[in-house]
């Protein structure tokens, strides 16, 4: 089975990462939302979820190609001799990865999805992006030095199962009784 998945991943590797966001960014929303908000407030319309499922699956691709992007980045700075000598394997070059993607992809990409999610929601809200930003250096740096040490078929699977883990995370810490920026009606 785990050479299935790898063999699926190789030869599709945009639709593969659309699907595995798509369905765990979406599912880590969802989960969020009902554990710290209760069921009975209502997440999102049915065209509005759509919309979020197709959200999520764009930042799969957009993800995809940061990952390839910063290892071509990363090991052309390691070529040039523009990085310590333990930048260059294992867990320094992990780390490395990890690191310049935060500082260079990340940004964007949280900026790109929220975009996308008001968008969606049809409302223009940034409430909420400095913890989000914040998130790049305690939570992704260390999660994806964890995701780069894997081999590239297992990254963009292990980083949508980040991003569910960091939607419990920030969903835990809210204040009670915040409205989430995805609840219908918020500004």
């Amino acid at each position: 089975m785990l050479s299935a998945y790898i063999d699926i991943v190789t030869a599709h590797p945009l639709l593969t990462a659309f699907i595995q966001f798509t369905i765990l960014g979406t599912l880590g929303e969802i989960i969020s939302h009902h554990l710290f908000l209760g069921s009975g407030k209502r997440f999102c319309t049915k065209p509005q979820l759509v919309g979020k499922m197709i959200a999520w699956g764009f930042v799969g691709i957009f993800t995809k190609y940061g990952f390839v992007g910063i290892h071509g980045f990363t090991d052309a700075l390691v070529t040039a001799g523009k990085l310590p000598g333990w930048s260059s394997s294992g867990f320094g070059y992990a780390f490395t990865t990890a690191f310049l993607m935060q500082l260079f992809v990340g940004p964007q990409l949280m900026f790109f999805h929220r975009i996308e999610d008001n968008l969606v929601m049809r409302q223009w809200s940034f409430a909420g992006i400095s913890k989000a930003l914040w998130a790049l250096a305690w939570f992704w740096v260390p999660a994806q030095t964890i995701t780069f040490i894997l081999d590239k078929p297992f990254q963009i699977g292990l980083a949508a199962v980040w991003s569910v883990a960091l939607g419990l995370i920030l969903g835990a810490a809210k204040p009670k009784g915040e409205q989430a920026l995805t609840t219908p009606g918020t500004a």
